[in-house]
């Protein structure tokens, strides 16, 4: 299969989201960030880039093959004069420079093999997206393998089209598995993928709250000074939090910890919250804008 997104942000399985997003860039351009279901690192999806998909039945144990089903995308590439090679654990990498990313899934006895081809990509929307603010998190989730990309494009000569390199992709593909059938989505199998939407793809619970759990020390300057926060989530929800500096009394960094403590991650949660004790941050150094900026 080979299909194109909107641009959107795409986490691996097993990452910590917010360490692998610009989290107020995201937010500003509103850009969807989505888990997937296979492992791997974060990719980045615009109508630049083109997707490829393979799901295969074989033997267990013997499914995960990167080489295999890269391979025909390397000789595509090849034929077209972009010395592409398979770089590593699941990298295309021309002259050093990474031009696809790829993840696999295995259920029971059948794979599915995903991979990115950046053709004409936002490189910089890409570079801004996935650049994360120099946060302190402390987890065990997989962690992105940073790498400096370029767009195929960029090496082929004369200039092709994005649509002309999908078709060279999908005849080559087509040539090599003689006896491929076509199938379209029929309304049954829409249904079902708006249920997924619905259900656990556009779920902050499934694109957030999946993570890993992690720690976050962050420290942000306010109007009155430095404030400091020491924080700790499972599964989503604050299990602990901690914030320093600026002389606010104990009693009111008791009330604010104690407000936030077993919330979810979320900012509009996290500032609904903080409104339920608006009153009590009156007339003091600390904001309810200061505290979503912290932990944000």
């Amino acid at each position: 299969m080979l299909w194109q997104n909107e641009p959107s942000i795409i986490i691996g399985k097993h990452q910590n989201t917010f360490a692998e997003i610009n989290y107020q860039y995201v937010k500003k351009y509103n850009i969807p960030v989505v888990r997937r279901i296979s492992g791997g690192g974060t990719v980045f999806h615009d109508l630049g880039n083109l997707n490829f998909s393979f799901i295969e039945n074989g033997e267990k144990g013997k499914l995960v093959d990167f080489k295999k089903f890269t391979k025909p995308i390397v000789e595509v590439l090849n034929q077209m004069g972009v010395p592409a090679i398979f770089e590593g654990k699941n990298d295309l990498r021309v002259n050093g420079l990474k031009i696809s990313g790829n993840a696999e899934h295995v259920y029971k006895n059948k794979v599915l093999h995903h991979g990115t081809l950046l053709f004409s990509s936002d490189l910089s929307g890409l570079n801004k997206a996935i650049k994360v603010v120099s946060d302190k998190y402390e987890d065990k989730a997989v962690k992105s393998i940073r790498s400096k990309v370029a767009n195929i494009s960029d090496f082929l000569k004369p200039p092709l089209r994005i649509e002309d390199f999908r078709e060279r992709i999908f005849q080559h593909i087509i040539n090599i598995y003689k006896d491929v059938t076509f199938y379209s989505l029929n309304k049954n199998d829409d249904k079902a993928v708006r249920q997924l939407v619905i259900k656990k793809y556009s779920t902050w619970k499934w694109n957030f709250g999946y993570s890993p759990k992690y720690s976050l020390h962050r420290q942000i300057q306010t109007e009155n000074g430095i404030l400091k926060f020491n924080l700790k989530v499972e599964k989503g929800f604050i299990k602990d939090l901690e914030i320093s500096g600026l002389k606010i009394k104990p009693y009111l960094i008791n009330r604010i910890e104690t407000t936030l403590k077993g919330r979810p991650y979320e900012e509009t949660s996290v500032k609904g919250s903080l409104l339920q004790i608006n009153n009590d941050l009156n007339n003091t150094e600390l904001s309810i804008d200061d505290i979503v900026n912290g932990l944000f």
